[in-house]
């Protein structure tokens, strides 16, 4: 089976600036892939992490490494053997999951063996910031069923405080 491989650097702009304990970002960074073998293709991406040693670059570096093999029809279970764990092996892997899916007229769930899907509550986080910027954050994120904080040691305990004011379900 040959297929062909994209592999694009994608850059997403994020509302206002994110905020954690080890820095800030104003984008999104992500790889992302496609495999198509002429009647569908299947769609990846990942978000290479410094913090595991990974860059956009050796990502796309690391799938690159594995291009004639992923051309030539590799599957999940090879990629298991090809590619380390992290963020490479994960965008191939999903798009491997996403051609098959559709080369079976099929979701991937069916295809996994699992049940369907259904919606899951999860949480917003608010980014680190002044306990009263948070607290503004909160206010205008009242609507959302669960707020996660950001913290960093100093001046924590305001800020959960501010929070609590400003959100206090």
């Amino acid at each position: 089976m040959s297929r062909t491989l994209t592999i694009r650097h994608e850059s997403w702009p994020i509302a206002g600036t994110f905020t954690i304990s080890r820095g800030s970002k104003t984008s999104a960074e992500v790889v992302a892939v496609e495999l198509s073998d002429g009647k569908a293709r299947g769609w990846g991406e990942c978000v290479p992490y410094g913090r595991y040693g990974e860059s956009i670059d050796s990502v796309i570096a690391e799938i690159e490494r594995h291009r004639a093999a992923l051309e030539a029809g590799a599957d999940r279970a090879a990629v298991q053997q090809l590619l380390k764990p992290g963020a490479a092996r994960n965008a191939i892997d999903c798009a491997l999951w996403d051609l098959e899916a559709k080369l079976a007229g099929k979701p991937a769930w069916k295809l996994a063996g699992l049940k369907q899907p259904r919606d899951l509550m999860t949480a917003y986080t608010l980014s680190l910031a002044a306990p009263d910027e948070m607290a503004l954050a909160a206010a205008q994120n009242l609507h959302r069923p669960l707020l996660k904080l950001k913290l960093s040691g100093a001046e924590d305990l305001d800020r959960v405080r501010a929070v609590s004011r400003a959100a206090p379900s």
